[in-house]
Formats: C-alpha cells, structure tokens, sequence
C-alpha cells in the first residue's frame, strides 16, 4: 500500500510538469508570434520588406483681406450727387467730388454731360444736406465741369494721385450713385486698372455720330449711370481719374472708362481760374465720307474714298481758306497721321495750339495734296 501510494504522488508531479511546460510553449509561441508581427512592421528592410516612412508636413496659412475700407474712409465724405435741373424738373443725376477749396469756396469736379442744358445744379453731401451750386464753367469735349459751393463749414476734400504712375493690374475702386441716387447713393465698386490710354470715340453734345476721340483708363470695376463724374481711385485712396463711361454693347462686360485726373485737373485749374479754355480754330464745315447720307448730300470731288473728312464750307478768312482748301476737298490726314473720320481729326488738331502751323493732306479731284495751315484761337462748334 505505501508503494502505490507513493506511485500516485510521483505520476501526479509529472502531470503537473507537462502542464507548465504546454503553456510556457503557448506564450513564448504568442510573444514571439508578436515579436515577428512588429519587427515586419516596424523594423525596416525585415523580411524583404522596405518600408519608407513618410512625414508629412502642412504649412497652415492665414489669408486675411481686410478689403479698402481705409482707403474708402479717406474719398467718401469729398464724393457728393449731383442733381441737375431745367425749369425746376430733375432733368439728370450724376456724382461728382470736391476737388480742392480756396478759404470758403470748395470746387467739385464732375462730367460736363452731367450739367448739360441744367439751369439749376444741386449737390448731396454724404451727411444728408442738399445744397445749391454754382457753374463755374466745362468743356464739352474733355467733358470736365466745374461747380462751386460757399459754406464756413469745413468739408472733406479729396486726395487727388496719379494716373500715370498707377499701373495695369493695380486694384481701384469707384464711387457713385449708379441707377437710382436714392437708393444706391455712393455705392463703392472694386475692381482692376484694366489698360491705360485707351482712345474710345464718344458723341458730344447728343450727336448721333461719333465726334471726339478721348483718351481714357480703363477699368473692371461696375462702372453704370450716375456714376458719371465720380472719382476712381486707387487703394490708397487717391483720385486718379473721373469715371465718364460704359462701354455698352452686346456681350460685353466689366468695361468701364475715366478721364485720367491730368487731363482733369489742367482743364479745371483753367476754369477755376477764369481761363477760357480754347482750342485751335481750323474754319471748316466736315462730316464723314463714310456716312453714305452725308457723303451724297455733299457729294465731292473726291468719291471714291471710302473714308476721311469731307469739307462742306470753308469759312472766308478763316486758316483753311487762307490755306487754299475749299469745298469739296476731302482731308486725309494730318501732319503723319492718317484721319479717317470727324473725331480723328479733332483729337489730331486739338493736340495743336493757336499758332501751331500743322500740314494737311488732302484730295481734290482724285488727287492728293498737302498744304501747310497756321490755326489760330478762334472756335466754332463745327470745326
């Protein structure tokens, strides 16, 4: 009995040992079953394996525009609307700025479209008042008026900078009241200084033909009716045009044109300071030899060209008459530029002063001709 008792105990230790060493094996099994699990996974070129790590790296950027509201703060409160009357009926609306002032007189700048054929002008200022002022005088053609106001109260005057120093691409803005000056007075629009001296031919004076060239930016800010005299500035708030038109045609958006404030600004300096301002006087009658209704009421000598300007009347003692050009010519050009129509010559001749002695090419009887014309101070509307 003692043998087999002990023969128990012996086969129980054995069981006992074998247990411990199955599951020793199990978890050196799992822990090396791990081991190789995270060195192909970590550990690289293991097993054949290249593993490439990849860190990647984001640059967090802040973009911040805080617009042209300071800029916009230094123009708004010179920028005013103009209300234009005949016979005490709105006859158009328009804006303008205030230019510069001397002691208690303040001068706004506008278009002279504006104003045209008003014998009442009215100003809005941005504090609500409305005001009447005075016409200090314009030009048609460089389409600039002068207006005038006394107050003792002190008012915004505009920056004015300058337009050839600005470059295309460089960010304007304009103000003015486009459409309904009662609801969208001083409305501000941003855009682009698109080009620069850009010739558009405009109609002066509610002419149905084209009958100046102007010299003008261009820009893609919104530029609609009655922002017409309103400054276009750039982002540092200065002036350096005078919005005066859009280009409005089929297909075609964001063209929008000023007069550079150089050309503004000699215009209205002359009027402020009760200079006339003149142009050369040539003394003729033209039109167009390319408007058929024109070119067979004057039929010439000249008919076939297609374009240039035909001379219906010469005035008696006038440059041209002196010059030997009579009815009948057609001129086809102005010292070495060509001139196909009415409002090329004018922009050609207006470059000149009184005194200038220029040389015109015309045809006579389908011959071409030159002559030499000394211009004198004396202007008509019809030359």
């Amino acid at each position: 009995m003692e043998i087999k008792e002990a023969n128990v105990i012996k086969n129980e230790g054995k069981n006992s040992n074998v247990g411990v060493l199955i599951v020793g094996m199990v978890i050196a099994l799992l822990v090396g079953a791990l081991c190789m699990y995270l060195a192909i996974l970590y550990i690289p070129g293991f097993a054949g394996k290249t593993i490439t790590n990849v860190t990647k790296t984001e640059k967090e950027v802040t973009v911040v525009d805080n617009g042209l509201a300071d800029a916009v703060d230094k123009v708004y409160d010179s920028v005013v609307i103009v209300e234009t009357f005949a016979k005490g009926r709105a006859l158009a609306t328009g804006t303008g700025f205030i230019y510069k002032h001397n002691n208690d007189t303040y001068y706004i700048l506008t278009n002279h479209h504006v104003i045209e054929n008003g014998d009442q002008i009215k100003i809005v200022l941005t504090n609500g008042d409305e005001v009447e002022v005075k016409n200090e005088g314009g030009d048609e053609f460089a389409d600039i008026a002068v207006l005038s106001y006394k107050t003792n109260k002190e008012l915004k005057v505009s920056n004015i900078g300058s337009s050839s120093n600005a470059r295309v691409g460089d960010t304007v803005f304009a103000i003015g009241a486009p459409l309904d000056s009662n609801v969208y007075s001083w409305t501000v629009t941003r855009g682009v200084l698109s080009g620069k001296d850009r010739e558009v031919s405009v109609s002066v004076g509610g002419s149905q033909t084209s009958d100046w060239i102007m010299q003008v930016l261009q820009t893609d800010a919104a530029i609609n009716s009655g922002n017409s005299g309103g400054p276009l500035c750039n982002s540092n708030g200065e002036v350096i045009g005078i919005t005066n038109m859009k280009l409005v045609t089929s297909g075609v958006e964001g063209m929008g044109f000023a007069i550079p404030i150089e050309d503004a600004s000699s215009y209205a300096d002359k009027i402020i300071n009760g200079e006339s301002v003149e142009r050369p006087y040539l003394g003729v009658a033209m039109y167009d030899v390319a408007n058929s209704y024109y070119a067979y009421a004057f039929r010439n000598s000249s008919t076939n060209l297609t374009d240039g300007v035909g001379i219906s009347e010469v005035v008696k003692d006038s440059p041209a008459d002196k010059a030997g050009l009579r009815a009948g010519d057609t001129i086809i050009g102005i010292d070495n530029d060509n001139v196909k129509d009415t409002a090329t010559l004018r922009y050609k001749l207006y470059k000149h002063s009184a005194g200038d002695t220029i040389k015109i090419t015309y045809v006579r009887n389908n011959k071409t001709e030159t002559t030499k014309v000394t211009l004198t101070n004396k202007t008509e509307s019809n030359s």
